[in-house]
């Protein structure tokens, strides 16, 4: 099948993340995409060679407003509109294909399958609403339907994203050669954390816990972008100093941007990651190891409501609750409550609550697909 897919880049780069690997995915297995995205730029550190169309299967072109009306023509029809996180397909590329479909020229060709594929929830309503349909009112596709998609982590969603490969990837994983590539020293004994994290109150008396003396050794990965950015301002303040030796109880290390793939090996080299919006959770769920996830802060608070129903399916421990409440904002930061990621106990509890959640996510995507199978099979049905 052939899939247009749409995407604005908000601020994140979390919905251009998850709409290439869902794209790259659907073209490993054979079928072919035409990403739109208005900002595509990104996509030159998260997927090396995507704009000099050295994907195969894989067109990543400019949304611009309007679209120009040469390049319309040119396109031969898709069969499926993918509008992702509720941006709205460009109504010069609906008018056109609308236009196609009553001409003579189209023989049998109606319009693609239209899905809205939504943002990625735990809270119940979700199971209500996913796969229902939206009839379609005003402009040149009026009377035609879209269907909402929602990703989840029940089998009455429409499941996560796991590439084909990415189990083997996995378990071929080396986490000291990958260190060692991106000269990594990492002193014996220090627990090796990842941070993606957008700016959360409680870092600043996390990292104060990790660098006083008597804590035990962590050595912190930390993305590019705004946790680097928000890290070293922290790290600045607390003054960091060597210890015996020259050793910290805490050392940075700040990361160049990584390719998607090159994050995946970040989390699966680190013991605790750090992980904020949908794509970077998704990612931690396979990884299998302690996550603290960070949701994007929303004025009305909705995105409390959106954590504890997240926590809820995870079955998280009392202790994980509470840290997820401190980092998200919902509590002020306690040195009780953050030494929790410094303790092994509890560190074991946290390991043992995300394998357990893998495995189910494991088992449900054996026996019904993940996202883009789901994706394939919905599409087969309403076609």
């Amino acid at each position: 099948m052939r899939w247009d897919i749409f995407c604005r880049v908000i601020d994140n780069l979390g919905d251009i993340g998850v709409c290439w690997r869902l794209g790259a995915e659907l073209a490993a297995r054979g079928d072919t995409v035409r990403l739109w995205v208005d900002a595509p730029e990104p996509l030159a550190w998260m997927a090396p060679g995507a704009l000099e169309g050295r994907w195969p299967g894989v067109q990543v072109l400019r949304w611009t407003e309007p679209l120009p009306a040469a390049l319309l023509r040119g396109l031969p029809p898709a069969d499926v509109w993918v509008e992702a996180f509720g941006c709205t397909i460009a109504p010069e590329f609906i008018a056109h294909f609308a236009d196609y479909a009553r001409s003579e020229d189209s023989k049998h060709f109606e319009l693609p399958v239209w899905l809205n594929l939504e943002y990625l929830s735990a809270e119940p309503w979700v199971e209500r609403m996913h796969a229902l349909p939206s009839p379609v009112l005003h402009g040149p596709a009026a009377g035609r339907t879209k269907w909402f998609f929602y990703p989840g982590f029940t089998p009455a969603t429409g499941s996560l994203l796991q590439e084909r490969d990415l189990l083997a990837r996995q378990a071929e994983f080396d986490s000291a050669a990958w260190l060692a590539r991106h000269s990594i020293a990492v002193a014996d004994g220090a627990r090796v954390v990842s941070l993606f994290c957008y700016e959360p109150a409680a870092l600043a008396p996390l990292l104060r816990q990790w660098a006083a003396p008597g804590s035990a050794p962590v050595h912190l990965l930390v993305t590019h972008g705004r946790a680097g950015a928000h890290a070293e301002k922290i790290s600045n303040e607390i003054g960091l100093q060597p210890l015996h030796g020259g050793r910290r109880q805490l050392s940075i290390s700040y990361l160049s941007a990584l390719p998607q793939t090159g994050y995946d090996e970040l989390l699966w080299a680190c013991g605790l990651n750090f992980v904020r919006g949908e794509d970077s959770l998704t990612r931690a769920l396979w990884a299998g190891r302690p996550f603290v996830w960070q949701l994007y802060p929303q004025d009305d608070d909705a995105h409390h409501a959106k954590l504890e129903a997240f926590l809820d399916w995870l079955q998280a421990p009392a202790t994980l609750r509470r840290f997820h409440r401190q980092w998200n904002g919902m509590e002020p930061p306690t040195a009780e409550v953050l030494a929790a990621a410094g303790d092994p106990a509890t560190l074991a509890d946290w390991a043992a609550c995300a394998q357990a959640a893998r495995q189910r996510l494991l088992t449900q995507v054996r026996a019904q697909g993940d996202l883009a199978t789901r994706l394939a099979r919905f599409v087969a049905e309403k076609r």
